[in-house]
């Protein structure tokens, strides 16, 4: 398979859900990241989690298998093998009359052993206690009074994000296309959106200050700073430093606000990574360069790290869950499958695999 020279120290694991299956890369004592066999080939992978909470690290990915349906499938021996529930692990309540089109996202949870969180379409989010296997509805926001009025964004009607507040188990968000964001306060019983300030453009003139409707596109916090987020909009990039109550634009230094993916350095809550398109109607690498843009200062000013990318032209987007920062790096990959990734916080680049089918989803963790 491909091989790379980006070195890291420490035993790293980078997982890669595509359109056509998952590819697991892997880097320990200074050798470069060399990448693994396709698993769940021809299979698309919309979601991938390592969760490293536990006495062995788990691997879970949202599975899509066609004809068959979505699912969820874990592995505990780092994806050599992987296991599925014996009844389907995400499986919507007849009264509700829907049925599940896609996991979007996996997120464990920082505060409560065994729960993991996930979010899918039709915009839901699930609750699981055994570390993923299986999930039950969290009917307080099915049941939302205004789930009548929401209404898709371009790639469905998607639950995206998942934001367990990093201290406070009764404190969750989660952001939906386009829904917007929507946090609670008690477990998930109740929900109120939250999206104060944030401008949806593609509204009519005085009506673009709603009270949801946004198209959000991702969000990404920081535990440390568990109240500051950073949130990624159909055109605008906005911080809030009290979990949601109320937004400020911070993507008037970007030659685009414009974009999908958004997170967080894994040291430094003030620090946070983005990649901006040209527009929505042209959604590909400004200047058809592919150049990441950071900010050390929590969004007041931004810098473009190209350093090891193609000069371009290129055209092909990066997706709202294909940009990672973590301790083994920050690794971003695109729809036309290359992946790079970066041991100095995005100030240099390396090729890590390339010829992948469409890059869905990336996570990275040290192990």
């Amino acid at each position: 398979m491909h091989e790379a020279h980006l070195e890291v120290s420490v035993e790293a694991l980078l997982a890669i859900g595509t359109r056509k299956g998952l590819f697991i890369a892997r880097s320990s004592g200074g050798r470069p990241f060399e990448v693994d066999p396709v698993r769940f080939s021809t299979v698309g992978v919309h979601s991938v989690a390592i969760d490293t909470r536990g006495p062995a690290p788990r691997l879970l990915a949202g599975i899509e298998y066609g004809h068959f349906g979505p699912s969820v499938m874990w592995s505990d021996d780092l994806g050599e093998t992987w296991q599925e529930a014996a009844t389907p692990p995400v499986a919507f309540p007849e009264r509700t009359g829907a049925s599940l089109a896609r996991v979007w996202q996996l997120q464990p949870s920082p505060t409560e052993p065994g729960v993991v969180w996930a979010g899918a379409e039709p915009a839901s989010l699930w609750r699981s206690e055994d570390r993923g296997e299986i999930y039950s509805l969290v009917e307080g926001l099915w049941d939302h009074p205004t789930r009548p009025q929401w209404q898709p964004g371009g790639g469905g009607l998607c639950l995206h994000t998942v934001i367990p507040h990093a201290t406070d188990p009764r404190r969750i968000a989660v952001a939906a296309s386009a829904v917007g964001f929507f946090r609670s306060s008690d477990g998930g019983a109740s929900w109120e959106p939250a999206n104060r300030n944030i401008r949806a453009p593609f509204l009519p003139e005085g009506a673009q200050y709603p009270e949801f409707g946004q198209c959000v596109h991702k969000v990404a916090h920081h535990p440390a700073r568990p109240d500051r987020l950073f949130l990624q909009h159909h055109f605008g990039v906005y911080r809030s430093d009290d979990f949601g109550g109320s937004w400020t634009d911070i993507g008037s230094e970007l030659p685009s606000d414009f974009g999908f993916p958004i997170t967080v350095h894994p040291a430094d809550p003030d620090t946070v990574y983005v990649f901006p398109l040209h527009a929505d109607m042209d959604r590909t690498p400004v200047g058809h360069r592919y150049n990441v843009f950071r900010s050390d200062d929590g969004g007041t000013g931004w810098k473009s790290l190209g350093a090891g990318l193609p000069e371009g032209p290129v055209h092909a987007a990066v997706l709202r869950d294909a940009l990672v920062a973590s301790d083994a790096g920050v690794f971003f990959g695109t729809r036309d499958g290359e992946v790079y990734g970066s041991e100095d916080d995005g100030l240099s680049w390396t090729l890590i695999a390339r010829h992948l089918p469409d890059v869905l989803t990336v996570r990275a963790a040290v192990l």
